[in-house]
């Protein structure tokens, strides 16, 4: 049995340097203790010994990295994750949307895609998704081929439809997914009006204008800095009077941005572009 002898914050600094250098992913941003967790539990993972081995494989095989990527980035998300966020959204956000000819929504580091196809249920449901774009990035490109494709275990369907309910689903769950070689296929119609790309928040500029921004539980693993950056790239892609939801452990009141957004719902994380 391999002995592996981790890594410690004095390696950080040329691991982040490699991987910027060698693969153009910039990592100095995120929480520093999240990301030397992250690179240990992929050298436990990968039975790689010590940092002089992590960087041969990192400088000379690219599949290594593919791998630390998905050990990185956030790729944990279920469907109708906190069913009251999504009940909210659906009975004081769209009714807002509503009046908009066009709606336009970012779902920014929508990982595998569940929080995707919740929103576009509801959507459906509402009325509104002939009528809505949605953009959904993300840093990983595996993620964006998982979420694309929308297949999902069978096993997880439980635990969906128990949110669906409590998120004020009003139609049958299993009208939404077809049943193939076991496991639930997300319909495609419903993913229609679904745009899936890959997308550098820390790198990368506003692409579109925006009525409603969501990006949960991505920045909690970045650092104060990295994290008052992508709140000002959220700010320039809203439009006056547009949404940006966050996760529930995030917040704006640090942010040098805060002044431009107001609270929008007391029991959420929803911030309103001021006009």
């Amino acid at each position: 049995m391999t002995v592996i002898h981790e890594i410690n914050t004095a390696h950080l600094p040329e691991i982040i340097a490699i991987i910027k250098e060698q693969y153009g992913y910039d990592f100095s941003g995120y929480a520093e203790a999240s990301f030397q967790r992250r690179l240990n539990a992929f050298m436990h993972h990968r039975n790689i010994k010590d940092v002089y081995s992590l960087k041969y494989f990192l400088l000379n095989d690219k599949d290594t990295f593919s791998y630390l990527l998905e050990k990185i980035t956030v790729n944990v998300t279920t469907m109708f994750r906190n069913p009251d966020f999504f009940l909210e959204l659906k009975e004081k956000i769209f009714p807002i949307l509503a009046s908009y000819p066009v709606i336009r929504i970012w779902h920014a580091g929508c990982a595998t895609g569940q929080e995707v196809y919740s929103v576009c249920i509801l959507l459906k449901e509402a009325g509104l998704l002939h009528r809505t774009n949605i953009y959904a990035t993300d840093i990983n490109p595996q993620n964006i081929k998982t979420a694309r494709a929308g297949s999902l275990p069978l096993s997880e369907m439980k635990e969906y439809i128990r949110n669906y309910n409590l998120a004020g689903g009003t139609e049958g769950f299993s009208e939404y997914y077809n049943i193939e070689n076991n496991r639930a296929v997300i319909n495609k119609d419903l993913l229609s009006k679904v745009i899936f790309s890959r997308h550098n928040l820390v790198t990368e500029s506003s692409f579109n204008e925006f009525n409603l921004i969501l990006c949960r539980n991505v920045m909690i693993y970045f650092n104060r800095q990295l994290q008052d950056k992508v709140i000002g790239l959220f700010n320039d892609s809203l439009t006056p009077g547009g949404f940006l939801a966050l996760g529930d452990k995030e917040s704006l009141i640090t942010s040098a941005h805060s002044k431009t957004f107001t609270r929008y719902l007391n029991t959420q994380k929803v911030y309103k572009k001021k006009l």
